[in-house]
C-alpha cells in the first residue's frame, strides 16, 4: 500500500531546514506538499534527518497514511488560524489605552504640587 511523505514545513526555530530533497530519482520540493510513495520509498524517507549523519537532528520527512494527512492538514490549518487570530490587534482596547496613557506637559501637576503633597 503506498503511503504519502512531505519534507516538513520550513521552520528554522524547529530545526526544519531542508527546502528540497532527491531520494530514488524523485525530487521532494517542500513547497508541492504531499506525495504518494511505495513503502520501500517511504521507509527510506522516515529515516532521514534535517542533516545527514547527524541523528540528533529532527526528522525531515512526515511520512504517513492519507487518513493520518488529512489530519495533520487540519491541525496546521487550525493552529494557522488561531495564530493569525491571536496576532490581530483589538483596535478598540488599543484606542482606549492610547487615549488613557496620552500625556502632555498640561496635564502633569506642577513640582511645587507634588513636594507639598509628599510633605502632607
Amino acid at each position: 500500500m503506498a503511503k504519502l511523505v512531505r519534507l516538513k514545513p520550513y521552520d528554522p526555530k524547529r530545526g526544519h531546514v531542508l527546502r528540497r530533497y532527491t531520494a530514488f530519482g524523485v525530487r521532494f520540493d517542500e513547497s508541492r506538499g504531499w506525495y504518494r510513495v511505495s513503502d520501500e520509498v517511504a521507509a527510506y524517507l522516515a529515516s532521514v534527518h534535517e542533516q545527514p549523519g547527524l541523528d540528533y537532528t529532527p526528522l525531515a520527512f512526515d511520512v504517513c497514511t492519507e487518513e493520518e494527512a488529512l489530519a495533520v492538514e487540519a491541525r496546521e490549518k487550525k493552529e494557522q488560524e488561531e495564530r493569525a487570530v491571536a496576532s490581530a490587534p483589538n483596535v478598540a482596547t488599543a484606542h482606549d489605552v492610547s487615549a488613557r496613557t496620552d500625556l502632555t506637559t498640561a496635564s502633569r501637576p506642577a513640582r511645587s504640587e507634588t513636594r507639598a503633597a509628599r510633605r502632607a
